[in-house]
């Protein structure tokens, strides 16, 4: 079979010098391209290799009362199990993990047990809980009895140092696969998400978090996010599934969250010394004014930052701050003289209450949310003082709040 010949035009005298010139850029352009990609795998590997031994694997077990309606009420039943992730912070053997991780039936107070594992080691050993923090999903447990060599503690990075567009390495057990990793990038440095539990073991409190699409997916959960120099940014602690919500088990759909480690470098000192107990957040006794609807459909929290220019000018509002709801009886708020809203406006979307007390600073730190205050309030203890500068009827005041009994 005879193949019919290509037409083809003549090239001028110096286009095949053209050409080649032309061919060798574009293979020199691709031994970069390869060299970089290279070079971005050794760094995930290198991170891996080195940090990857202080990932720990946590086993929880629940005695679960059993529902006999012949027998004695608070017999035990059937044990119930769960798995999750934690990672080394020091050389004593302590663990950071999720509060839900290690949390009891219902969501209150501790597992009846708690056992950890270790990457290479098939023998699991008791773990104690140090301190609980509910109302920020964190906890702090402890392993006994593991071997000094077996602790690797992660070196914790800066949260607030994060750009969008960074590496993530995500480390877990990801449906029980245990020490399994994955990797993506810093979504967004400040996705505002319910996370941890109220006092009432109910709704989240609205924080600052990391989103990531580093795939994480249950089991994940209390496992570190590293970046590229293997410091831990984040502690995975839930993930955004729209096909949860259908189905009743949540996938991971790239979007994925971790509590910045900074409010764990925060409140880790309270964790190490509240033996055993539950670690509370500080409150002044105030309650948001300004709620949006969230992805699920309820109200969450937010801060001025969020509403458009317009609206907010119509109402007599800064730009940024934390409207004030209401301010509870008896509580520092009130003490101080701190004002609540007089009415609620309703916009689509969301309400928000007016007429009261706009918070916009703590102690000169800018506030824009309870996120906000909340980070500014998580090292003080009874007796603190925070000077809160606060907006009323378009004037700005200082205004000290003294911290007692009532803000723990």
């Amino acid at each position: 079979m005879q193949i019919p010949e290509a037409n083809t035009t003549a090239l001028p005298p110096n286009s095949a010098g053209t050409d080649t010139a032309s061919a060798d850029a574009t293979a020199g352009t691709l031994g970069l391209a390869a060299g970089a990609g290279l070079q971005y795998e050794q760094n995930t590997i290198s991170v891996v290799d080195r940090f990857e031994p202080g990932l720990v694997y946590i086993t929880t077990e629940q005695q679960a009362a059993a529902q006999n309606p012949f027998g004695m009420m608070g017999e035990e039943g059937q044990a119930q199990s769960g798995v999750g992730s934690g990672f080394f912070v020091n050389d004593a053997g302590d663990i950071l993990t999720n509060y839900h991780v290690v949390a009891g039936e219902g969501g209150s107070g501790a597992a009846s047990r708690i056992t950890v594992r270790v990457m290479g080691q098939e023998e699991a050993v008791e773990a104690k809980v140090i301190g609980l923090a509910p109302q920020y999903d964190l906890a702090l447990i402890r392993a006994e009895g593991m071997a000094q060599s077996l602790i690797r503690a992660i070196p914790l990075g800066d949260s607030d140092a994060l750009k969008v567009g960074q590496k993530a390495i995500a480390m877990g057990a990801p449906f029980g696969l245990d020490f399994s990793v994955s990797q993506g990038i810093v979504s967004s440095t400040a996705r505002q998400i319910p996370i941890g539990f109220s006092a009432g073991g109910g709704e989240g409190i609205t924080q600052k978090a990391i989103q990531t699409d580093a795939a994480i997916n249950p089991g994940n959960s209390g496992g570190p996010l590293l970046n590229s120099a293997g410091e831990v940014i984040g502690i995975n602690t839930q993930i955004l599934s729209p096909a949860g919500q259908a189905t009743g088990v949540g996938q991971s759909a790239g979007v994925g969250f971790a509590i910045p480690i900074n409010a764990a470098k925060n409140l880790l000192p309270r964790l190490q010394a509240a033996e055993g107990q539950i670690v509370t957040l500080p409150r002044i006794g105030v309650s948001v004014g300004l709620l949006v609807q969230g992805p699920q459909g309820q109200p969450v929290p937010v801060g001025l930052g969020l509403l458009n220019g317009q609206g907010k000018q119509q109402l007599n509002l800064p730009d940024t701050g934390l409207v004030v709801g209401d301010v509870q009886p008896g509580t520092p708020a009130a003490t101080a003289g701190l004002q609540g809203g007089t009415r609620t406006e309703e916009f689509q979307g969301g309400s928000v209450s007016v007429g009261g007390d706009v918070i916009v600073a703590i102690d000169g730190k800018p506030v824009d949310g309870l996120e906000d205050l909340q980070a500014e309030l998580i090292n003080k203890t009874q007796g603190d003082t925070v000077t809160l500068t606060v907006v009323r009827g378009g004037e700005e005041r200082e205004v000290p709040v003294t911290l007692d009994a009532a803000s723990f």
